[in-house]
């Protein structure tokens, strides 16, 4: 019994409906022991975090797979989770404190912790439930999170068997240093600014009598940096370079601290740059560490100048003047720093060596330094530039680890798709640096490694354990935690249970698929294949899939500072969930970035429209629900055609998804939806319920439009859940829910004549009425058409279907004879060529003139915009927005020119 539908489609009055169902239902994970498994994991949100456009691509790509998958009868697992965010969450309730005028170190450890629990309890689901408006068929009744006790068992083994390994290791190494946080933090949690500074030049006084070729008594180095000359150990010259090969080996004598430092040949230095000698502070800078190493200067000899403040201290040598201890590095509160103090002494020393620029009237003025806009890193939570720092952290051998990954990659074991992003990944395996993985925080998982007072280190899983490897000795713990992403990098099997062997993870690892972002390669996906293979012996899955960013309009990234953020859950109010879900997936080419588009999103809330309109019309001729999953008996050429169609979609969408064309599966249902049920098929079968409602023709045709209908919410569903989902229930009673339904599988033969025929009507209808629309005549307007050699298809159809041909086309009488002489415009169907004669249909030369005009205008602009775009400059100087609004625009006109042309040409 089909249940009316309301006259509009509102999908806020269903979404919160059916998704509450699913869950309470267990449709999201049903039972299945014997099933086939098809297993995905989220990339775990942060537990502070809010639903962004990101997550909203990223999880609607899931969630049709997933969908797709459990409807092809597969033990369809969607592990779902949070990421505990060290720092996110520990400031997100310190400010919590703050505003409290309270703070951190009024409690002890276990107590701030606890507060962070109770947070967590409280305020940490917030983007779980904004998930589940997205529609996300996650296995909610096994959330995880990184916090987890099962969860932090696997993380403390995982540390100390590597430990165990050699592979983790203590050691000193620059760090990027977040001086507000007090911690280091990776380099996704870098963000890059371009801050208006200065490049000061100094003179570094040559050392015991020596000087250059030149005469100097001095080598000339440049810095941004200034301030941190008081940790100098090196000035660096490149090997080639002729101009200092008399001073390599030779030292200069460092202004303000007297420290003397060599001077040394490396290829870091660039003779083409500056002066081509450039000061070394190993302990400051990423470059110049590696450059003091390749100078025989050990991490545990490089100087600190800089606490954890970012307010200088003493170094080691001893050798900072008092009065920069405690100055802070930059000018803060009005009062100068370190940088203000250093410049100021140097230039009352005579070692400063000014910036001469000309004013507009060629003056020439003096200046301390030269302008320069500086990329400069700064913290992305902080909110303050990062400093390379010296300190002592635990590390990961990834370049150990990286070795199997690299290996599965390229012998194929671990497809990337797109394939492009696998020179990128290579690149960075090849080339990769040891993985910092110790946070100064107190939130998350705490490093179990114990010290004992002679500086002997014990790793093990508990405290207990570490006394007995320890014996009497007496032991603290080590202060620091984990960074999130060593924790996140076990997510495909410690959500399943490992370390123990429990039947879950026997079934479901390796999973089977992982969808990411391409940004997270690096930090999340290598580093769980590295951990994968090297916990347990397998890969955690045979395809990594990699989707782009979504941008804003113009092709920006999007950012609050910018002010184009998009609020998926404000686009999901106005439209439906499931309009921009189908956005999504039919935006997402692969390789390709996504452009936010309002207007498609609303595009495809009119498709669900579209779609809730055509199942009316079915209910009030009396088409239901089908009973059958195999196509029923059809004799009409029409129900034949549209089980054709079917059978053909299913096809073209199976390989899609097969292939993860997550576009090209989008517009196949979509094209199919619209254009061939909605548009063709339905208007095909009217006529059939203008007669007798119980006629076999009728009988057959509601069978048949209501197994398609069927088909079309079956293969839909993955991608716009809620509309399919009311759709199918309204329909009729139904022995189970739609997200449970089995995949189609049409199993019908059908005629190809028939199909043929119906296509062949379709082909004749498409090109009369374009062919109307570039001539200007009324769609309604009945023409007389004549084909002088028609197929024999042509005049089986004429024969058999000349009321369609009429009621569609609009072409009355149709005659397989010669068009009289005179103005016709010529349209085609398949091989077929008809003339419509247009003497009194339209003003010709009226006609003629209007195409014309718009022919000259559009050529006219179409060589204008080639012009540009065939000047390099333009593509070099201009923005990028305009260059592509000026290839869309230069697109545009191609087509018309080719339209007008052959609108033309119809006017003979």
């Amino acid at each position: 019994m089909t249940e009316e539908l309301s006259k509009t489609f509102d999908p806020a009055a269903i979404e919160a409906k059916w998704y509450a169902h699913w869950e309470e239902t267990g449709a999201f994970r049903p039972e299945r022991p014997d099933a086939e498994p098809f297993t995905i994991v989220n990339p775990p949100p942060n537990v502070t975090g809010s639903l962004h456009i990101g997550h909203a691509l990223d999880n609607t790509l899931q969630d049709i797979v997933i969908r797709y998958e459990r409807m092809r009868g597969k033990d369809a697992l969607w592990v779902v989770g949070t990421d505990h965010a060290g720092i996110a969450t520990q400031m997100v309730v310190e400010r919590q404190m703050e505003a409290a005028q309270d703070k951190r170190t009024n409690y002890t450890r276990e107590e701030f912790i606890d507060k962070v629990w109770e947070w967590k309890h409280e305020s940490g689901g917030t983007i779980t439930r904004q998930l589940r408006r997205l529609g996300c068929s996650m296995d909610w009744s096994r959330e995880q999170f990184t916090m987890d006790e099962h969860f932090t068992k696997a993380v403390l083994k995982v540390f100390v068997d590597l430990y165990n390994k050699g592979l983790i290791y203590r050691d000193k190494r620059l760090v990027n240093w977040d001086p507000k946080l007090k911690t280091a933090i990776s380099d996704l949690e870098v963000e890059t600014q371009n801050i208006n500074g200065g490049f000061w030049h100094f003179k570094y006084p040559l050392a015991d009598g020596v000087t250059l070729d030149d005469g100097r008594d001095y080598i000339e180095v440049a810095t941004t940096r200034p301030e941190t000359m008081l940790a100098d150990m090196a000035v660096a010259v490149n090997p080639e370079d002729a101009r200092y090969t008399s001073v390599v080996g030779k030292f200069v004598t460092l202004p303000i601290t007297g420290r003397r430092i060599p001077i040394v040949a490396d290829e870091h230095a660039d003779p083409e740059l500056g002066s081509g000698a450039v000061k070394i502070t190993p302990g400051h800078d990423f470059n110049d560490f590696e450059v003091g190493k390749r100078a025989g200067i050990k991490p545990a000899e490089m100087l600190n100048m800089l606490d954890q403040d970012a307010n200088v201290c003493q170094t080691a040598d001893g050798l900072v003047p008092e009065k920069y201890i405690g100055l802070h590095r930059f000018k803060r509160d009005g009062e100068d720093g370190a940088r203000e103090k250093v410049v100021a002494a140097l230039k009352a020393e005579g070692l400063l060596i000014p910036h001469v620029a000309k004013t507009k009237k060629g003056e020439e003025v003096e200046h301390d330094a030269e302008p320069r806009v500086i990329a400069t890193p700064f913290g992305d939570r902080g909110g303050v530039v990062i400093e390379p720092w010296l300190t002592d952290q635990w590390y990961v051998d990834a370049e150990k680890l990286a070795g199997a990954p690299i290996e599965a990659v390229k012998s194929g074991k671990i497809e990337i798709v797109p394939k492009t992003w696998e020179k990128t990944f290579f690149n960075w395996m090849e080339n990769i640096q040891p993985w910092c993985v110790s946070r100064q925080l107190w939130w998350g998982h705490r490093i179990p490694a114990w010290y004992a007072e002679d500086g002997e280190v014990f790793v093990a899983e508990t405290e207990e354990e570490a006394q007995a490897l320890a014996g009497e000795k007496a032991l603290t713990r080590d202060e620091d935690v984990l960074d999130t992403w060593f924790s996140s990098a076990l997510w495909p099997f410690a959500t399943l249970g490992w370390p123990d062997d429990t039947e879950l993870l026997k079934k479901h690892y390796p999973n089977n698929l992982l969808v990411s972002g391409f940004d997270i390669l690096f930090f999340w996906d290598a580093r769980m294949m590295m951990q994968g293979i090297e916990m347990t012996g397998q890969i955690p899955w045979p395809r990594l899939y990699l989707h782009g960013l979504v941008r804003a309009a113009d092709g920006s990234k999007m950012s609050k500072s910018k002010g184009n953020v998009v609020d998926p859950l404000i686009l999901i109010d106005k439209y439906g969930a499931d309009a921009l879900r189908f956005f999504m997936a039919a935006m997402e080419s692969q390789g390709r970035d996504i452009k936010m588009d309002e207007s498609r999103v609303e595009g495809y809330r009119n498709f669900a429209t579209k779609l809730w309109n055509a199942t009316r019309f079915c209910q009030s001729n009396g088409i239901g629900a089908s009973a059958t999953v195999a196509a029923p008996d059809a004799k009409l050429a029409a129900n034949q055609w549209i089980i054709g169609e079917v059978a053909q979609t299913v096809e073209a969408l199976d390989k899609a998804m097969a292939e993860l064309r997550f576009d090209a599966a989008a517009n196949t249902i979509y094209q199919f939806a619209w254009s061939r049920f909605c548009d063709w098929y339905l208007e095909l079968i009217k006529p059939v319920f203008a007669g007798d409602a119980d006629s076999p023709a009728a009988v057959e045709t509601r069978a048949v439009a209501g197994w398609a209908l069927d088909q079309i919410l079956v293969m839909l569903h993955p991608f716009m859940p809620f509309i399919t989902e009311e759709l199918w229930h309204a329909q009729g009673t139904r022995p189970y829910d739609l997200i449970l339904a089995n995949w189609p599988e049409p199993q019908a033969s059908v005629s190809k004549d028939a199909t043929d025929a119906i296509d062949w009507v379709i082909a004749l209808t498409t090109a009369t009425r374009a062919a109307k629309n570039e001539l200007g005549i009324a769609p309604g307007a009945k023409l007389a058409a004549f084909c002088p050699a028609p197929s024999d298809l042509a005049k089986r159809v004429v024969e058999r279907s000349a009321a369609a041909i009429e009621r569609l086309a609009r072409l009355t009488p149709v005659e397989f004879a010669e068009a009289p002489a005179g103005a016709a415009m010529q349209v085609t169907a398949m091989d077929d060529v008809f003339l419509i004669p247009l003497e009194g249909v339209v003003d010709l030369d009226a006609e003629k003139a209007r195409l014309e005009k718009a022919l000259a205008a559009s050529q006219k602009e179409f060589k204008s915009l080639d012009g540009r775009l065939s000047n390099p400059a333009f593509a070099e100087k201009a923005k990028p927005e305009a260059v592509e609004k000026a290839r869309a625009d230069h697109a545009h006109h191609a087509g018309e020119i080719e339209r007008l042309t052959a609108a033309l040409a119809r006017l003979g």
